[in-house]
């Protein structure tokens, strides 16, 4: 039975959350690099996983350039990858550094990362021809372990008519199969730890929400095809003074998940609700091939201190249809205003380390088309394609992303302007001033990024201030491009 998480393939190989450890054969005390390779699987969804591949340099000398090399089991290959130069002969994928991430220095890391259709698990890793389990290196034609998966579905497609339907959840966790809306919520609200909830195709309507936690090695499950629609026809009834469950009132959110880490949330549909998916106090989500749009504000909400999620493979589009300021596609924490409320960590709102990869979002999101905010730390927007028709002007909202945030890699994403819309930037920052004081939208990163600006756009990327980021400051890189820019690339030096 195919599962919808990676099976292990090697006693060394591990599920999402854990690393596997590889070490490259070198002689005891030997002068030089010492690369260590560990792949961490950041998500796994019913038919592939991410991993975040890492080469860590634990000699005394820098390694100039890094071969990562392995192989997939029949049935399951790499869909995507990025911040390296990938190949492939059969079943043997080979990854080689780009240009700024080659060198490793002792004690430094460089990262890269990939996307699997399939569960099947690397075998036969190799890192710059040394063996990574010790050794020597092992033949590229080296078979595969037996017990990996022999077949899988395609990955999630971004596509509005491309989700994956549903899959048999892990042998042992129980199986919720459910058809109308009083069903789905009783599943919400009797989930344990390990239970998949699979959603035929159907419009549900009403106000879908869990409090229900999974945990690290038994998440819970939602999914369902393309053609399983949510629908919140509220809010209505007296809200409390913050947003949480409350007997006699409904939200709007088309599905909310309230103190409740560790689910996976695929393929299905959120449409025509006051706000899409909002995460509050849910660490550890991963959502993938999901299909959200017509929503009243916005798409899909990190909040709370929600941190260590992912979105993925997703499409967001015509959101704030009545509130356009507010219709973000993707927002990640919460506007310090809003701390009072949503601050739960230590007063601030920690929705750190989210990962934005390879979504669709727009045409039709009427505010940014990603919101990060102040007081979050150390995402990933990667991969993904921005389509700024639209784009309302209304509360500030001009420009695919508004990095207000901190540590965050913006990379690899491309983003078009044309009218319909208001558009000032490509991508801005602003440094908005917080207790506890943080530097605010500041360290962040972008690599790699393509920007076409309509000809309406001044810079593909604007940083509002370097002064306020002192020690601290942003990089544009020279990988970026621009076209139909009234400015330029950006208004700060570019690095190389």
């Amino acid at each position: 039975m195919r599962t919808f998480r990676a099976v292990a393939v090697t006693a060394a190989i591990a599920l999402l959350g854990a690393t596997i450890p590889y070490l490259t054969s070198t002689a005891a005390h030997a002068a030089g690099p010492v690369l260590r390779v560990t792949v961490t699987q950041v998500s796994v969804w019913a038919t592939g996983y991410g991993a975040d591949v890492t080469i860590t340099n634990t000699g005394d000398a820098p390694a100039t350039a890094w071969t990562v090399a392995f192989d997939l089991p029949a049935g399951t290959t790499v869909s995507s990858s990025w911040s390296s130069v990938r190949t492939q002969s059969g079943q043997r994928y080979t990854f080689t550094n780009v240009g700024w991430n080659g060198t490793v220095n002792p004690g430094a890391a460089q990262t890269f990362g990939f996307n699997a259709a399939g569960v099947g698990t690397p075998v036969n890793c190799t890192v710059n021809g040394g063996s990574c389990t010790g050794g020597p290196g092992p033949s590229p034609s080296a078979p595969a372990s037996p017990s990996a998966s022999p077949s899988a579905s395609p990955s999630p497609s971004a596509s509005p008519s491309g989700p994956p339907p549903s899959s048999p959840p892990p042998p042992g966790g129980p199986v919720v199969d459910v058809a109308t809306a009083a069903q789905l919520s009783s599943a919400l609200n009797s989930a344990i730890p390990g239970t998949t909830i699979r959603l035929a195709a159907g419009t549900y309507r009403g106000a879908f929400a869990t409090t229900r936690p999974g945990t690290a090695d038994a998440r819970i499950t939602l999914t369902g095809p393309r053609a399983a629609v949510l629908i919140n026809d509220g809010p209505s009834g007296t809200a409390p003074s913050c947003p949480a469950p409350t007997a006699g009132w409904d939200s709007g959110y088309g599905l909310w998940l309230f103190g409740a880490p560790y689910w996976n949330l695929t393929g299905f549909t959120v449409a025509e609700s006051k706000k899409g998916i909002v995460l509050d106090d849910s660490h550890h989500v991963a959502i993938s091939g999901v299909h959200v749009h017509h929503t009243e504000d916005e798409g899909v909400h990190f909040r709370r201190s929600s941190a260590d999620g992912i979105i993925r493979d997703s499409v967001i589009e015509y959101t704030g249809q009545v509130q356009p300021g507010y219709g973000e596609g993707v927002y990640l924490g919460s506007a310090a205003s809003n701390w009072a409320c949503h601050g739960n960590s230590g007063g601030v709102d920690r929705s750190d380390r989210v990962q934005v990869l390879n979504n669709r979002i727009g045409p039709y999101v009427a505010a940014e088309h990603i919101d990060i905010k102040e007081g979050t730390f150390d995402g990933v927007v990667r991969g993904n394609t921005f389509d700024g028709r639209g784009i309302s002007g209304q509360n500030s909202a001009d420009s695919w992303i508004d990095a207000k945030g901190i540590g965050y890699l913006i990379e690899s994403n491309t983003g078009t302007f044309a009218a319909p819309g208001v558009f000032a930037n490509g991508y801005e920052t602003h440094n908005p001033v917080t207790t506890p004081s943080f530097l605010n939208g500041c360290g962040n990163v972008w690599r790699g990024n393509s920007s076409d600006l309509g000809g309406v756009g001044q810079y593909a990327i604007r940083i509002t201030s370097t002064s306020k980021c002192a020690g601290n400051l942003n990089v544009v890189h020279a990988s970026n491009t621009v076209a139909n820019a009234t400015a330029g690339l950006t208004n700060i030096a570019v690095t190389p």
